[in-house]
C-alpha cells in the first residue's frame, strides 16, 4: 500500500522488549529512490540520542495505534555505531551499521534490497531477528573489509526533511516545490514525489514518479522533470487524505503518457 511518508513521523518504534523512540525523519537513497532508513529520537532512555533504524528490521506498521514494531531489541540500539545525523551518512559509517545488525550491504546488489524487492529479504532467513548480543566478529571483520572498499563511495543518501521545499523545473520553467514523498510501505520504495503547483499558478497538489526527474541539483535545491509545465499543471489532482489507489495511479501515468512500473 501507498502512503505518504509525512503520515509515519512521530510514530513510536517498537523494539521485541519495549519502545525505541519516535520516527523524526528518512534517509532515501536518490540512485534507486528508496528509503534506507528511519531516523528514531530515542527519548530519555537513551539521552535523546538520535539512531538510525533499517527497514530491514521493521515488521508491518500498526497505523491505528501509530506504531512499527522492529526485530532489534533496546540493548542492540543502545550499543549500536554512533552516527551524527547532522552530518552526510558516509559508506564506512553504513557498512559499520549493516555489519553491527549483520545486515548484508545493498549497495553490490541488482535489486532494491539484495536480489529482491522488499527489505526482509536481505536476511538470509527471513523472520529470523539479530542475535541480541550483536554479530559475530567474522560479521565486524567483513563490514570493516567492505568500508574500507568503499570509502570513497557517494552514498546518495538524502534527508527527507531537508529535501522538502525543494523548488520543481519544467522543461519551460518552475512549476512547484516538493511537499512530500509517497512510499510502498512493503518496498519502501518512493513511488512519487508531492509536488505543490500553488505558489506558482493558484494550483493544487500532483504527483510525480522520480523516474521521470531529469536531474536534481542539490546545490541549487531543484529537481528538474522531464516534461512541460502544462503537463504538470494538469496532472490529476492528488488528494492529501487519501493514499493514491491503483486506479488513481493509472490516471495519472496515462496523463503523462508514460508506463506503468506494475
Amino acid at each position: 500500500m501507498l502512503r505518504n511518508l509525512k503520515d509515519f513521523q512521530g510514530y513510536a518504534l517498537r523494539a521485541t522488549d519495549g519502545d525505541v523512540g519516535t520516527v523524526k525523519d528518512f534517509y532515501f537513497d536518490d540512485d534507486r529512490w528508496v528509503v534506507r532508513y528511519l531516523v528514531v529520537e530515542t527519548g530519555t532512555w537513551l539521552n535523546s540520542r538520535q539512531v538510525l533504524i533499517s527497514p530491514v528490521s521493521l515488521g508491518v506498521p500498526n497505523h491505528d495505534e501509530k506504531v512499527v514494531p522492529v526485530s532489534i531489541t533496546r540493548e542492540q540500539v543502545s550499543n549500536s555505531p554512533d552516527i551524527d545525523t547532522d552530518k552526510p551518512v558516509s559508506r564506512q559509517h553504513e557498512a559499520d551499521y549493516l555489519g553491527y545488525y549483520g545486515y548484508p550491504v545493498y549497495w553490490d546488489s541488482i535489486g532494491i534490497w539484495g536480489a529482491g524487492g522488499v527489505p526482509g529479504m536481505m536476511i538470509p532467513e527471513a523472520g529470523l531477528a539479530p542475535s541480541s548480543a550483536g554479530v559475530l566478529e567474522a560479521d565486524r571483520a567483513i563490514a570493516a573489509d567492505v568500508a574500507a572498499q568503499h570509502r570513497n563511495d557517494d552514498p546518495h543518501l538524502r534527508a527527507c526533511k531537508s529535501t522538502t521545499g525543494y523548488h520543481i523545473k519544467a522543461q519551460d520553467g518552475e512549476i512547484g516545490h516538493v511537499q512530500g514523498f509517497i512510499v510502498d510501505e512493503q518496498s519502501w520504495q518512493i513511488r512519487y514525489l508531492v509536488v505543490d503547483t500553488s505558489n506558482w499558478w493558484m494550483g493544487h497538489q500532483v504527483l510525480v514518479a522520480p523516474q521521470w526527474i531529469q536531474e536534481v541539483s542539490w546545490a541549487d535545491k531543484l529537481v528538474a522533470i522531464n516534461m512541460t509545465r502544462n503537463a504538470i499543471q494538469n496532472a490529476p489532482e492528488w488528494d492529501a487524505s487519501l493514499p493514491p489507489d491503483r486506479d488513481q495511479e493509472v490516471e495519472i501515468y496515462k496523463h503523462y503518457d508514460r508506463t506503468g512500473y506494475w
